[in-house]
């Protein structure tokens, strides 16, 4: 067996066995501790700027910070920490978008 086969079988019983255990463990997770709430809280906007961030400020693979997909994205950011409309803020941030596109 080559060791790429190997590291495979190795993954796949790891992923598996961490899989299962929190099946096996649920049990005992039924009441998590207010610290863990905080942190696990942050999880979901930090992976959603992890996927967004890269695209405003590096569009077509390199670091631009003069092009109108930031500054919409920014004003866009804006309107939905002041207003929590995701309407408001999907239209701003198009119209936005489009009137800096066409100076």
């Amino acid at each position: 067996m080559s060791d790429t086969w190997i590291a495979i079988v190795i993954g796949g019983i790891g992923t598996f066995a961490m899989r299962a255990s929190f099946l096996a463990f649920a049990h005992r997770l039924s009441e998590v501790p207010p610290a863990v709430q905080r942190v696990l809280r942050q999880i979901p906007p930090a992976a959603l700027a992890a996927i967004v961030v890269p695209d405003f400020v590096r569009p077509e693979g390199h670091l631009d910070l003069w092009q109108p997909h930031l500054a919409a994205g920014l004003l866009a950011t804006v309107v939905a920490w002041k207003t929590k409309s995701i309407a408001l803020t999907l239209l701003v941030g198009m119209a936005a978008l489009m009137i800096l596109k066409a100076l």
